[in-house]
């Protein structure tokens, strides 16, 4: 019994954080940004205002392996997986979404188009496009705050 409390009281505790820090970023009218750096590419995203953009935020800065997947997509695996709450069905999917695929735990950047599926979660979109994606290959990953 005390176990269970001491996890709610927890995971109240993350939900009041990142509530908070939702609360602080609207106050200030600044978007949550990031900067994603691999091979000769740097580029910038800005994320949705929902639970699990704000859970990647409080994992960066991130250094990642990313690859290619399927013919439309870059993928790269998180430490851990991100909050699912508040998840559900979206809509204008575009190449230069980056998303969220939750059975994996993975990132997920399109480059071409794609269809929602169950478990995508998109996180914001790239500020400049799908362009960079467009190098193929395996490189180290780094993801930071702007």
């Amino acid at each position: 019994m005390a176990h269970a409390a001491r996890m709610s009281r927890r995971h109240l505790l993350a939900a009041g954080c990142a509530s908070l820090f939702a609360s602080i970023v609207r106050a200030q009218g600044a978007a949550m940004r990031v900067r994603l750096s691999f091979s000769d590419q740097d580029f910038t995203a800005t994320l949705e205002d929902n639970p699990s953009a704000r859970d990647l935020m409080t994992m960066l800065p991130l250094d990642l392996t990313i690859g290619d997947y399927s013919t439309n997509e870059k993928i790269a695996y998180l430490p851990r997986k991100l909050t699912e709450e508040g998840s559900g069905r979206f809509e204008n999917e575009a190449a230069g979404d980056l998303c969220y695929f939750a059975p994996w735990g993975n990132l997920a950047m399109f480059h071409g188009p794609y269809r929602w599926s169950r478990g995508l979660i998109r996180l914001g979109r790239l500020d400049e496009g799908p362009a960079p994606l467009l190098v193929r290959g395996e490189y180290r990953l780094r993801i930071e705050t702007l």
